[in-house]
């Protein structure tokens, strides 16, 4: 009772402010769902009503100014993450070519208007210009909640974002430097050798320092993601030091660790849930508190200039999208992406008109504009993304899907609980994106005097599975058979899921006279049609450098064909990695057509070799971070050569070091469905090159 007498405005508890925060991010965003209003105007709207110039229940302090900022990063940060980079490299010309549309037109338009209309002189004309040629990608996590973080419009503006913010944050770093009479060769000099140094160092130094630092942290969930929010506020940081906004360098430091932290993995579901959930939503709100709308009713140049930039803001960022649409083909709905995305305002138009409010060029009017175009912008960019971004999703789900021709139904078979983890992940990443289907972790028990014993053993072993896939937002299954054996109820497993690809783990335990996968895997093999992976993972997936495919003759002409070239392209999305395709030279030329003609787009390499001998000797060309992947096949099938059954023994005594995947791909039921006189003659004039792949 003493506490709520107490209690003055604007709140100074700490733990009432966090608890009335926290209350506005639940609530709000699910009042106004039902209004069908995006729940980012709502906070920004909370914001305004809670902060100092509105009722004056929250001071915008430390703590808020903290938070706000580790949102505003986080936001750049998951948008470089998210990027396909395989699309980006592909559409880098058009990122450049939007990204200089987006900041030429605003500025041009805008220091016209400013200097010829409303009588400013040149600087302040451009600084005032400058506040809406930057965007802020404020309406990001509504494309990613519609799945389409990698479509091309997407990818495109994401590009131009870091061109014309960069861009804008330079011509601010000449005009303060220019008003302090600081613009010598030196100046110039200096400025753009510390901005390499720090591209450097984020793009090339970072990397290598987490690979190695994921790999000492492979078991320690929580500690790669503390390192992760280092690794940002470090680029951040060091994005200040060299002069720009630490944007840039949030934005770099989600590019840097795109390839190491996989789509579908438990840290990227930990960064998002924490970014989406908490700090964004800060962000919103801290945003929010810096509106005065008093002074608009009072200040009538405040006025002026707050109309002119909300006018012109929307209309500079639409003819750039328009052009852009023009340039390259896109849809309307494309085109109103662009728009939605990059008419958004925030963190580089603030960092402009504080840093021109500090040196004087420009008054509180112009500053007390920016907040309000914050405003405006923010609601314009929510709207209009939130209903594109639902049409266009609505347009691709219709589509039929052409990642696979059927729903991928994966089955990972437990036995030893140290590698539950990798294969749990591994089959996470050959996922179809496109279906809903869940994992199988099987649990086999031998019907006998110990099998209750066993089943308590395995059941404890599935429920490691369901935790560490449960991280990774995916759907799990779980099945425990008894049977006479494990093979038998692997395959009745398989028979009754109607599983289309089964995981294994490596069998270390050899002997001279089994074969080195030993007999459940003999037996599988010759009782199913289903692609069979065989794995052994020593180094963390995330940290691999490339997967090389080895492929043997005549894999064109097997069922599984499409199948195995999918799950591998996959494979090379979600870890990042680039594809080296060994063969022969024919094969590997139908090899580059399929891969070609298939979607996820991979950056891909094909490299024949003629012998199989010159497999076991490609090791000198692999680094300890490349995954080694070879296409087997089962006896009597097209593509199966008598020296396939030595490449098991190759890879356990030639390749220690590194991870390898021995595929079987899909066959037809029995192996006698296949097509093969058609392919006879091509077989047997192929059949005196055994030793050959």
């Amino acid at each position: 009772m003493t506490l709520l007498m107490s209690l003055t405005l604007p709140f100074e508890e700490p733990v009432l402010i966090f608890t009335l925060v926290l209350l506005v991010i639940l609530v709000v965003p699910i009042i106004l769902n039902k209004f069908r209003i995006p729940g980012i105007v709502g906070l920004i709207v909370a914001g305004v009503v809670l902060g100092p110039n509105g009722f004056n229940i929250l001071a915008r302090d430390a703590s808020i100014v903290l938070f706000g900022t580790v949102g505003l990063l986080y936001i750049m940060f998951q948008a470089g993450l998210e990027i396909d980079m395989i699309d980006f490299k592909k559409y880098k010309v058009r990122s450049l070519v939007f990204g200089t549309l987006t900041f030429l037109i605003p500025i041009i338009v805008g220091t016209a208007v400013f200097l010829y209309i409303h009588g400013y002189d040149i600087k302040p004309s451009i600084l005032l210009a400058s506040m809406f040629a930057p965007h802020t990608l404020l309406a990001y996590p509504i494309v990613s909640r519609f799945g389409l973080s990698k479509n091309e419009a997407v990818t495109l503006t994401i590009g131009g974002t870091l061109i014309t913010d960069t861009a804008v944050l330079f011509v601010l770093a000449v005009i303060i430097n220019s008003t302090q009479g600081n613009t010598d060769v030196w100046f110039w000099i200096f400025m753009i050798v510390e901005m390499a140094i720090f591209v450097a160092v984020v793009l090339w130094i970072f990397p290598k320092i987490a690979k190695w630092m994921f790999k000492q942290l492979e078991s320690e969930k929580g500690a790669q993601y503390i390192f992760v929010l280092t690794v940002v506020f470090a680029a951040a940081f060091l994005s200040e030091v060299a002069g720009m906004e630490a944007i840039i360098g949030a934005f770099l430091a989600g590019l840097a660790l795109n390839p190491l932290i996989p789509h579908t993995s438990a840290l990227m579901n930990r960064i998002e849930f924490v970014g989406n959930n908490i700090f964004i939503p800060f962000f919103l709100i801290s945003t929010g508190m810096l509106v005065d709308l008093t002074v608009l009713f009072t200040d009538t140049n405040a006025m002026l200039i707050a109309g002119t930039i909300v006018v012109l803001a929307p209309i500079t960022k639409y003819a750039a999208a328009f052009v852009t649409q023009k340039l390259f083909k896109f849809s309307v709905l494309q085109r109103n992406l662009i728009f939605g995305l990059s008419s958004a305002h925030a963190a580089a138009t603030l960092a402009v008109v504080l840093a021109g409010y500090e040196i004087g060029l420009i008054g509180e009017s112009a500053l007390n504009g920016a907040v309000v175009l914050i405003l405006i912008s923010s609601m314009i960019s929510s709207f209009s993304t939130e209903k594109v971004a639902r049409k266009l999703a609505i347009i691709e789900s219709r589509r039929k899907p052409d990642i696979s021709e059927k729903p991928d139904r994966i089955m990972v078979p437990i036995g030893n609980p140290k590698t539950i983890e990798s294969l749990i992940d591994l089959a996470v990443m050959l996922k179809n994106p496109s279906y809903h289907e869940p994992i199988y972790p099987l649990a086999v028990v031998i019907d006998n005097e110990h099998a209750e014993e066993e089943i308590y053993k395995k059941n404890i072993m599935l429920q490691e599975a369901i935790v560490h896939a449960s991280a990774t937002e995916t759907d799990v299954q779980l099945v425990s058979k008894i049977d006479v054996n494990i093979a038998s109820g692997m395959l009745r497993a398989i028979k009754e899921l109607m599983i289309t690809e089964v995981v294994l783990g490596w069998n270390a335990k050899i002997t001279t006279r089994d074969r080195i996968f030993g007999t459940i895997l003999d037996s599988l093999l010759e009782n199913t049609e289903q692609m069979i992976l065989v794995c052994k993972i020593i180094q963390p997936l995330n940290t691999t450098n490339r997967l090389v495919v080895v492929v043997p003759l005549n894999a064109e002409s097997e069922r599984g064909y499409i199948r195995w070239i999918k799950a591998v392209k996959l494979l090379s999305q979600q870890l990042g990695s680039k594809i080296i395709f060994r063969g022969r030279r024919r094969t590997l030329n139908k090899l580059k057509a399929a891969v070609q003609g298939t979607k996820p787009e991979v950056e891909a390499e094909y490299i024949p070799f003629m012998k199989l001998e010159e497999f076991g000797n490609i090791k000198s060309e692999l680094k300890k971070d490349d995954m080694v992947i070879v296409i087997s096949a089962r006896k009597h099938t097209v593509s199966y050569d008598s020296n396939l059954d030595n490449v098991p023994r190759v890879l356990s005594r030639n390749y220690k070091d590194n991870s390898f995947i021995i595929v079987y791909p899909e066959q037809y039921p029995q192996y006698q469905s296949v097509p093969i006189k058609p392919m006879a003659r091509l077989h047997e004039k192929t059949r005196g090159d055994q030793n050959e792949f």
